[in-house]
C-alpha cells in the first residue's frame, strides 16, 4: 500500500439512527474499493463492521468500526458508528478524530431521534455534514416529504445534489444535479449507467441545479461575482464552492443511495474523494496547553490513541490518529500521560477485523497497532522532539445506573478486572466503587447499554452477574441550633477512660458571622471563639468546627480527637446513615481527668454528643436533584409532561429546537432510575434526554419518614 500524504487523506464518520443502513453502506464502500470481494449482510452476520459476537447476537452495532478505502489516489478513513444513543460514545469519539460527518437517513422514516442526536453532536463540534437518504427502495419511502422535513428541521442549507426519479421497490435511478446526468443501475447495482437527463425531468433538474449553483457560489466572493454575471459555474468551481461551504457548515449536500443494492455508492465515494475537505483544510486541534497543532508530516511526531478494541486471539488492538509528524513502524515513543516508553513494532491500516501492515503513516492518518505494553484510550505518544498531550473528547453524562455484583462473590475481583477492560473499549461505561453506598455502580447511557455489558460479561468472560437498583446518595443536614453534652466514663481496673464534651450544632451557610451567644431553655451561652477549622467535605458541603472552650476545661491536645468523633458521625448521619453536610459545631465546655482522659475518650464523647444534638436540631434529609433536558417530538409532549409530573419533576421551560420540542425540568435522582426505559416506551424510542447534577434539596416529609423507617428496619436486620 502506498504512503498517503496528509493532503491525500480524508477522515469521515458514518452516523445515523439504528437501522439507517450504515453497516450495509460500509460493506458496499469496501466492495466498490476492492477491499472485499463479496458484500456481506447484517442478517448473515458476515459484515466487516459488526463482527463482534454481541453485535451479531443483537443485530445492532455496539462498537464503532474503523476501515479505509483507496479511491482515485485518495485515502478515505471511515468510522462506522453505532446508531443507538446507548452507544453514543463511538459516535462522539469518531467525530472528534474525523473531519466530515455523513449522516444517513432511513428512507422509510425520514429524520429520526438518532438523526437529531447525530446532528447535534456535529453542531457542537462544528463538523461538516453530508446527508445521505438511504433505503430508497423501501415501501412508503417518499423523498420529497423527507427533503421537506429536513429543510424544516435544518433549514435551507439542505441542498439536494441528487433526487430519485421514483422510490419504492422499483427504485433504480437518480438525477444528479451537480453533473446534470441521469444515473441508473441494473438489479445487481455497482457501476451506473450514465445518460442525459430525460426531457420530462429537465425542468426540475434545472431548478435544483440553479439552487445548488447558488448555494456553492455563496461560499466564495469570486464565485459569487461570476454567478451574478453568468448565473452558472463550472463543475470544478461548484466543487470548490461546496467544499468551502462544508467547512463553514453553510451547506449540507443531500445524496441518494440504496446501499443494500449498491446503487449510488460509487457516485457518493467520488464526491467524498473529490469534494470533501482534506485534513489540512480543517480547523486545527489544540493540545492541553492550548497550542494549535498542525497536521504537518515534517513536524515532530505525536500520536493520539482514541479507541481500544479487545479481540480474541489478539488481545488489545489500539487505534490511533497521527496528530503531527510521520509515524514509522518500529518507532520508539514516550507516553505523555504515563511516562513509559513504547515501541510501535507494527503499524496497520484497518478494515474491521482485517488489518493491512504498512511501514509508515503521515500526519492526519488513522491506523492501529497491537501488543502495546502500557497505552490506554486517551493517551498520547510523542517522539523526543514533542511534548503534546491531547484531551479533546468529552463524553455525555450517564443516564442509567445499576449496582452490579458477581453471583459468585469469589469472582468479584475477576468481574472488576473485566469491567476495567471493557471501559477501555467504551469510555461511556463508568464504574464506581461507592464507599458511601457500599455498592459497585455501573453507569451507562441506557438500559440496552448495560444489558450489552451483562451479555458480554456472561458470554465472553464467563462471569455471572446481577443488577440491582442503586441506592440513592442522600445527605443529612439540620435546620436549627441545638445543644447536647455527653460524658464517656469507663473504669475496668487500671487506667480508665474519661471525657466529657459540651457542644452546639447549627446549620452552616457561607458567609456566616462567628457565633457569639445562644439561648436554650431560658439559659444563655456566650461563645469565646479561640479557633475555627473549615472542612470542605468530599461529598459536598462543609463542616465548620469551632473551639470555644475557656478556662482549660478541655486540653487543646484533645480537640483533634473531638473533631474526629464529629467527622465519624458526619460520615454516617444519625437519620439514615447518609453523609451529613453544612453543619457548624461549636465545642464550648467539657471536663477531663488528669489520669483517665485520652483521645479515644473524647472521640467517643464527641460522637455521642454530636449525634444527640443533631437529632434535636430539626434534622432533614436532602436528595440529589438533576437538571433534565428531554428532546421529544411535539405529538408526544403531553404524555412526557404527565409522566414527569408523576415523578415529582418541576417543569422549568419548553422550547423548540431543530424540529423537536426541548423540555427542561428539575427532577430527583430517585425518579430517574428507570426513566430511559419509560421515555422510550412512551415515545416509541423517538425521544432522548440528558441529565446533569444540579443541587441537593429537602425531601418531602412523608418520604423522609419512610426513609428513616427503612433505615431502622435495615439496621435491625444487620444486628
Amino acid at each position: 500500500m502506498k504512503v498517503y500524504q496528509t493532503s491525500e487523506i480524508k477522515n469521515i464518520a458514518l452516523l445515523g439512527s439504528a437501522g439507517s443502513g450504515k453497516t450495509t453502506l460500509a460493506e458496499s464502500m469496501l466492495y466498490e474499493a476492492g477491499i472485499i470481494k463479496r458484500r456481506g449482510t447484517v442478517e448473515q452476520k458476515n459484515t466487516v463492521s459488526d463482527y463482534f459476537p454481541v453485535e451479531q447476537e443483537y443485530g445492532y452495532s455496539v462498537f464503532s468500526t474503523v476501515f479505509h478505502v483507496e479511491w482515485n489516489n485518495k485515502k478515505l478513513n471511515i468510522i462506522d458508528c453505532p446508531g443507538s444513543d446507548d452507544f453514543v460514545g463511538g459516535a462522539i469519539t469518531a467525530l472528534n478524530v474525523t473531519d466530515q460527518a455523513v449522516i444517513l437517513i432511513n428512507g422509510q422514516y425520514g429524520p429520526e431521534v438518532g438523526t437529531q442526536n447525530a446532528f447535534r453532536y456535529t453542531e457542537k463540534l462544528q463538523k461538516p455534514v453530508i446527508f445521505l437518504v438511504n433505503q430508497l427502495d423501501r415501501e412508503h419511502c417518499d423523498f420529497d416529504v423527507i427533503l421537506s422535513n429536513m429543510k424544516e428541521i435544518y433549514g435551507d442549507k439542505c441542498v439536494p445534489v441528487q433526487y430519485p426519479i421514483a422510490t419504492g421497490p422499483g427504485f433504480n435511478a437518480v438525477i444528479d444535479v451537480l453533473l446534470m446526468k441521469k444515473y441508473s443501475w441494473k438489479p445487481e447495482g455497482g457501476a451506473p449507467i450514465i445518460e442525459d437527463i430525460p426531457a420530462e425531468e429537465m425542468d426540475k433538474a434545472k431548478e435544483l441545479h440553479a439552487a445548488l449553483v447558488e448555494a456553492a457560489a455563496a461560499n466564495d466572493d469570486t464565485l459569487m461575482e461570476k454567478f451574478f454575471e453568468s448565473e452558472s459555474l463550472t463543475e470544478d468551481e461548484m466543487r470548490e464552492g461546496i467544499r468551502k461551504g462544508l467547512v463553514t457548515r453553510s451547506i449540507f449536500p443531500v445524496f441518494c443511495v440504496c446501499a443494500g443494492k449498491d446503487m449510488g455508492v460509487r457516485r457518493l465515494m467520488e464526491f467524498l474523494g473529490n469534494v470533501v475537505p482534506f485534513v489540512s483544510e480543517m480547523p486545527k486541534l489544540h493540545n492541553t496547553r492550548g497550542e494549535e497543532i498542525n497536521p504537518d508530516a515534517a513536524g515532530p511526531t505525536s500520536v493520539y490513541f482514541f479507541k481500544t478494541g479487545m479481540e480474541p486471539h489478539i488481545g488489545e488492538v489500539s487505534y490511533f490518529k497521527v496528530m503531527s509528524g510521520t509515524l514509522k513502524a518500529g518507532a520508539d515513543l514516550t507516553n505523555a500521560d504515563r511516562g513509559s516508553k513504547e515501541r510501535l513494532a507494527q503499524l496497520y491500516v484497518c478494515a474491521g477485523a482485517n488489518r493491512i501492515a504498512v511501514d509508515e503513516l503521515q500526519a492526519g492518518d488513522i491506523g492501529c497497532t497491537v501488543k502495546l505494553k502500557d497505552v490506554k484510550t486517551g493517551n498520547t505518544l510523542n517522539d523526543k522532539d514533542s511534548e503534546n498531550r491531547f484531551d479533546f473528547i468529552k463524553y455525555p453524562n450517564s443516564k442509567y445506573s445499576r449496582a452490579v455484583k458477581a453471583v459468585n462473590e469469589s469472582e468479584t475481583e475477576k468481574m472488576m478486572a473485566a469491567l476495567t477492560k471493557m471501559r477501555q473499549e467504551d469510555p461511556t461505561w463508568v464504574v464506581e466503587q461507592s464507599k458511601e453506598l457500599r455498592q459497585i455502580i455501573v453507569h451507562g447511557q441506557g438500559e440496552f447499554h448495560l444489558r450489552t455489558l451483562k451479555w458480554r460479561m456472561e458470554n465472553n468472560e464467563k462471569i455471572q452477574i446481577q443488577y440491582e437498583e442503586p441506592k440513592i446518595p442522600y445527605r443529612e443536614t439540620i435546620t436549627k441550633a441545638a445543644r447536647a453534652d455527653y460524658r464517656h466514663k469507663k473504669q475496668s481496673g487500671g487506667a480508665g477512660q474519661f471525657g466529657e464534651v459540651h457542644l452546639i450544632v447549627e446549620p452552616y451557610a457561607d458567609g456566616m458571622e462567628l457565633p457569639s451567644v445562644f439561648k436554650f431553655g431560658g439559659q444563655e451561652f456566650r461563645m469565646n471563639v479561640k479557633g475555627q477549622e473549615v472542612i470542605d467535605l468530599d461529598w459536598g458541603g462543609k463542616l465548620v468546627f469551632i473551639n470555644s472552650v475557656v478556662g482549660g476545661a478541655i486540653d487543646a491536645r484533645f480537640m483533634p480527637a473531638i473533631l474526629k468523633g464529629v467527622m465519624e458521625r458526619m460520615e454516617q448521619g444519625p437519620l439514615t446513615g447518609s453523609y451529613a453536610r453544612d453543619v457548624r459545631v461549636i465545642v464550648y465546655d467539657g471536663k477531663m481527668h488528669p489520669v483517665d482522659s485520652n483521645e479515644l475518650s473524647f472521640m467517643l464523647a464527641a460522637r455521642n454528643a454530636f449525634s444527640a444534638a443533631f437529632r434535636e436540631a430539626g434534622p432533614k434529609i436532602l436528595e440529589p436533584i438533576y437538571d433534565l433536558e428531554v428532546f421529544v417530538p411535539a405529538d408526544y409532549m403531553g404524555d412526557v409532561m404527565s409522566d414527569l409530573q408523576g415523578r415529582r419533576a418541576l417543569i422549568m421551560g419548553m422550547d423548540s429546537e431543530a424540529g423537536y420540542q426541548k423540555l427542561s425540568a428539575k427532577i430527583p435522582l430517585k425518579e430517574l432510575s428507570n426513566y430511559s426505559i419509560a421515555l422510550s416506551s412512551l415515545t416509541g424510542g423517538r425521544a432522548s434526554f440528558t441529565t446533569k447534577f444540579a443541587s441537593y434539596e429537602l425531601v418531602p416529609n412523608d418520604i423522609q419518614q419512610e426513609l428513616i423507617k427503612q433505615h431502622e428496619a435495615e439496621a435491625k436486620e444487620d444486628e
